[in-house]
């Protein structure tokens, strides 16, 4: 069968020999991962035309995770009156770093209060200053880029690996300079970046390593947790992350070392002895947000495998639709964190439909796909901003800023920005096989009309 020629109805008929038969009765269908349910009406008229939608009034599981562990925590926090770390040393936060710690194969954690507190901790604790250039992606949160400019150092964008979305190592080589102090991926969607590579490079460069595993927890790469392969990998447990606090970082070093300077910067520059030794603004998180983390802690692992397993999932059962490419994970890849699930929208493959009209289809299907970020940070009114800032101009010079505004054509990352759209994954892939079938219905519907959706 040639892909472009895949029908919903052939589409079917691949899924399982029992589909025809599940198709007239509307009952579940045997595969080799479970059940399938076949929708009667997915092969007819798409509902933003009048049909009936896939998964009309689809409600996924909630987020973010709340259960009576969580509460308990809470309430026990709230009542002993130890709110701030400083205030035990058995409290909620410092029980929490040794959790993580154990969980991401380290000796050391040091939390913060945001995974952009946690990036800078880790730019200031390495030495990173005034003049020095970090090389990072610009597919990522503003959190990445500010976490380098608060340190008065230049965020150097390097650009994409369009079929994986993550920063390219060969471009980051081609950006280093006699400033660069050191390479900062960013794991985007929970996925690894090509880690092998970037540690070549750094070790040939002699350049640290601070990998940005905001999105990552929990994913492996190689046989080693992210945030472990670097010098030092810094997470956020922001309320939409697969660990969630509303707020909240983390740390992680195989370094003790590092590590102690970690602390040190997230605590206002002030050591485990008590002396101020160095420059550190209060970054620490509160006893709630280790409270809430502490509570969630016990299913982790087990939401972990079920998105991971619904993923695979869906790569499997949609492979066969050419019109939406899966986030290309690298060889080494052993897990996700699947804080996002995307593909790459192939509009020649839906009669050149704009990705837009796409989207609208699905949604009235009763499934929310969207795109994510709309401009890569190469586009963003910063790069103008900084280089009219004294202190940029006296530490880098007009030349070098020049040569900064010039290397931001980026049309990869531009391209990626035009042309993903994705899943939300944290609460939505802890759903049923049964939920996956509505994804997988609702696409195959789209696509089967796809003739239709330039009428939309």
């Amino acid at each position: 069968m040639k892909k472009k020629d895949l029908s919903r109805r052939k589409f079917i008929a691949t899924v399982s020999a029992g589909s025809v038969a599940a198709a007239v009765s509307g009952s579940a269908t045997a595969t080799a991962f479970g059940n399938i349910s076949i929708v009667n009406n997915n092969t007819g008229k798409l509902a933003i035309l009048g049909g009936t939608p896939v998964a009309p009034e689809k409600v996924w599981p909630s987020w973010p995770y709340v259960d009576e562990k969580v509460v308990e925590e809470i309430v026990k926090t709230t009542r002993s009156g130890i709110w701030c770390r400083i205030q035990s040393a058995n409290g909620t936060v410092t029980r929490f770093e040794k959790e993580f710690a154990k969980l991401m194969g380290t000796n050391y954690s040091v939390c913060t209060g945001s995974g952009t507190q946690s990036l800078n901790t880790a730019v200031e604790a390495l030495g990173i200053g005034p003049g020095d250039e970090i090389i990072t992606s610009p597919y990522t949160d503003p959190g990445t880029i500010q976490s380098i400019l608060v340190s008065r150092a230049l965020p150097v964008m390097a650009d994409l690996d369009p079929d994986s979305f993550q920063v390219d190592p060969e471009d980051m080589e081609r950006k280093i300079t006699s400033r660069t102090k050191a390479l900062m991926p960013v794991h985007i969607m929970g996925q690894p970046c090509n880690m092998q590579r970037i540690m070549e490079i750094a070790k040939k460069h002699n350049l640290k390593v601070i990998e940005d595993s905001c999105q990552a927890h929990l994913a492996e790469y190689q046989g080693k947790k992210l945030g472990t392969i670097g010098d030092v990998g810094c997470f956020s447990f922001q309320t939409t992350k697969v660990l969630a606090c509303g707020e909240g970082g983390g740390i992680i070093s195989t370094s003790d070392e590092l590590m102690d300077k970690c602390y040190t910067v997230q605590n206002h520059g002030t050591a485990k002895d008590g002396r101020t030794k160095t420059i550190g603004s209060k970054y620490r998180m509160n006893e709630f947000e280790g409270a809430v983390l502490l509570g969630q802690l016990p299913g982790l692992k087990e939401r972990h495998d079920t998105r991971n397993r619904n993923a695979k999932y869906l790569t499997e059962k949609l492979k066969g639709c050419p019109g939406l490419v899966p986030q290309k994970l690298y060889e080494g890849t052993t897990a996700g964190s699947y804080y996002l699930y995307t593909w790459s929208y192939k509009k020649e493959h839906f009669n050149n439909a704009p990705r837009e009209k796409f989207l609208k289809a699905i949604a009235a299907e009763g499934i929310s796909l969207s795109p994510y970020i709309a401009n890569g940070l190469h586009r963003e009114p910063w790069t103008d901003h900084i280089i009219t800032l004294p202190e940029y101009k006296l530490m880098f010079g007009d030349a070098r800023l020049k040569k900064f505004k010039k290397e931001l054509y980026l049309p990869k990352c531009d391209q990626v920005c035009q042309d993903m759209v994705m899943l939300w994954a944290s609460g939505p892939l802890l759903g049923t096989y049964a939920d996956m079938d509505d994804v997988i219905n609702a696409i195959m519907k789209v696509y089967d009309n796809r003739d239709k959706l330039n009428s939309i």
